[in-house]
């Protein structure tokens, strides 16, 4: 066993916590199932109501009385431009009709004031059901709110992809930081660096860090076995975060297809694109990436683009049309297996002491 002074605090056996992946794949089963197995399960709740959250929150206490833990997007102020939600509206049509889907001229924007008062609601579920870890993603909350889960002793983790971020955790409050490199699948969580200075691989990053900031640091982005968690720790992090390790198991909600697509992708198959919902993220590489790539800059910024493309992303979803699907995976594809979480974690745990004896 690799127990630390992390694996002490966030009351876990082993020094792995399984990705908060929103949009449906961190269901119950699955955040049960990592922590019932010695792991710290995640839910996912960027994209759920308050209401949606206190429900799985109380769904999984009813199935593990380990430990577990919530993340939550921080909102970040944005413009509302009419030119470019038109210009990306028009973009997407050729791809709308493709799905039979009808013009998208009149769409409910999203609100800075919205999503605030929607992020205080989640905040207060963390708090009514007593959840012991909560992390951040797109940013930090404000010193009011991280004061106020300190005063009821919560764990708090940040989420950084480069060193300026990783001290600005620290410096704001943070026990714990995620250090997420350019390989990791998903949305980037770079909240003060631009994305252009954010892509930085994770053992370059990990070091860096580690030698700045006095919080344990977990590492995150491509990490898929006994291997990726030895380097890690050798490298200084105290625990690690898997994504797509864990988006492939059984228990994930992610689509079979999307499950499927991992598994038959290559390293050079994953890219980054904004078009999906106007933030970084990497996916597999399909036919929605390529069209949209020549304008994908010109696209609105999260959360404007993501609300432009969710008919196509659910549709498509429902059609089981791979062509036009978010696809989120990270770097090391030919690693994912289709395999319990249990028998993930167990294998990831006997790689490690097959390493270390042959060191």
């Amino acid at each position: 066993m690799l127990t630390n002074k992390v694996t002490d605090l966030l009351n876990i056996k082993y020094p792995i916590i399984q990705a908060p992946m929103a949009g449906g794949v961190t269901t119950s089963e699955l955040v049960a199932a990592v922590s019932n197995h010695g792991a710290l399960g995640m839910i996912g709740a960027g994209y759920l109501t308050a209401d949606q959250m206190r429900e799985q929150i109380r769904e999984i206490k009813k199935v593990t009385s380990k430990s577990f833990g919530v993340n939550l997007f921080v909102p970040t102020k944005f413009t509302v431009s009419f030119d470019a939600i038109k210009s990306s509206n028009e973009t997407l049509q050729s791809i709308r009709d493709e799905l039979n889907l009808p013009p998208r001229d009149q769409v409910v924007l999203p609100s800075y004031i919205e999503a605030m008062a929607s992020f205080e609601e989640q905040i207060q579920v963390i708090l009514d059901e007593r959840i012991a870890i909560c992390s951040y993603t797109f940013g930090l909350p404000s010193n009011e709110i991280i004061g106020q889960l300190k005063e009821h002793s919560i764990i708090q983790i940040g989420t950084a992809t480069t060193v300026q971020e990783a001290l600005e955790a620290e410096k704001r409050g943070m026990d714990l930081v995620v250090i997420q490199g350019i390989e990791a699948g998903g949305h980037r969580g770079n909240f003060i660096n631009e994305f252009e200075e954010s892509q930085i691989g994770l053992m370059s990053l990990i070091p860096q860090v580690v030698d700045v900031v006095s919080i344990p640091v977990i590492a995150a982005g491509g990490i898929m076995d006994g291997r990726g968690l030895l380097a890690s720790l050798c490298l200084g992090a105290k625990c690690v975060q898997m994504g797509t390790a864990f988006l492939t198991c059984v228990e994930s909600g992610a689509p079979d297809i999307h499950k499927e697509a991992i598994l038959h992708a290559t390293e050079d198959q994953t890219v980054l694109t904004r078009s999906f919902s106007g933030k970084w993220a990497r996916g597999v590489k399909n036919k929605f990436i390529d069209e949209t790539q020549p304008h994908q800059l010109s696209f609105p910024d999260f959360p404007i683009q993501n609300t432009l493309t969710q008919d196509i992303r659910k549709v498509s979803g429902s059609q089981k049309n791979l062509a036009f699907m978010s696809l989120w995976s990270g770097q090391s594809p030919r690693l994912a297996k289709s395999q319990t979480v249990e028998t993930l974690i167990q294998t990831v745990m006997a790689e490690v002491s097959n390493l270390k004896q042959n060191l």
